[in-house]
């Protein structure tokens, strides 16, 4: 017999399609105890161990570091540039590397690290230059920014429905966060003062939002958006 969904070959005594997993229902037809037309395929063996590949990237990155580190200090006697890439390669590390330390990586957890790793990165730079920018501007800009995809990705991995309600208001909140941005601006680099840009993107996130939460509420526009966006 053959399955009724992908058209395999399948044994008599098969229960559920070895394919595509389509459970086997032939009322006419008695169960007989018969071979498997297919011999089962046995599971990889794993040839390198994933962990001690993250080990020696690890290692490797590590290094790098402290060569640019100790080159740095050889020439100029104090710590000029090896900071910088010290903190890209913890960008980097934290952002591609790290997730493969864990099976299932939960990006709720891992996001808020890459945030952090990249406000201390704003405020090396601030302290390095004394630009004094980075209490009145980066981190607020920064940590409002890392909150908002922090609490989206959250709502979007643990609610089943609702995604576009979920996006619609992140791009309302984002276009309000342009006049929180703007503002500071002003503030801490004593530019002209009024809202002179952030009505442009203010008004753009929110016509997006406002579309994506009327989707969500018409249902044929709903199912057929999700249909061809596949979510």
């Amino acid at each position: 017999m053959y399955c009724i969904k992908c058209g395999v070959e399948l044994a008599d005594s098969e229960n559920r399609c070895p394919l595509c997993g389509t459970v086997v229902f032939h009322p006419e037809l008695p169960r007989v105890s018969s071979p498997k037309p297919y011999p089962d395929q046995p599971e990889p063996e794993e040839r390198f161990s994933p962990s001690g590949i993250m080990f020696v990237i690890t290692s490797m990155m590590l290094l790098a570091a402290i060569v640019c580190l100790i080159c740095d200090l050889e020439l100029n006697s104090s710590v000029v540039w090896s900071g910088y890439v010290i903190f890209g390669l913890l960008l980097f590390y934290v952002a591609f590397v790290l997730p493969f330390w864990f099976k299932k990586p939960n990006p709720t957890v891992l996001f808020p690290v890459f945030a952090v790793a990249c406000i201390l990165f704003l405020l090396y730079v601030d302290l390095k230059t004394g630009g004094r920018w980075f209490l009145s501007f980066a981190f607020p800009v920064a940590g409002g920014v890392g909150l908002m995809i922090t609490a989206v990705i959250a709502l979007v991995k643990y609610l089943r429905r609702g995604r576009l309600f979920v996006f619609g208001g992140l791009f309302i909140i984002l276009g309000a966060f342009c006049l929180l941005i703007e503002f500071l601006a002003d503030i801490t680099f004593h530019s002209a003062p009024g809202f002179n840009w952030c009505f442009y993107p203010l008004a753009v996130l929110c016509f997006l939002g406002l579309t994506l939460i009327i989707i969500a509420l018409v249902p044929p526009f709903r199912e057929s958006f999700q249909k061809k966006l596949f979510i």
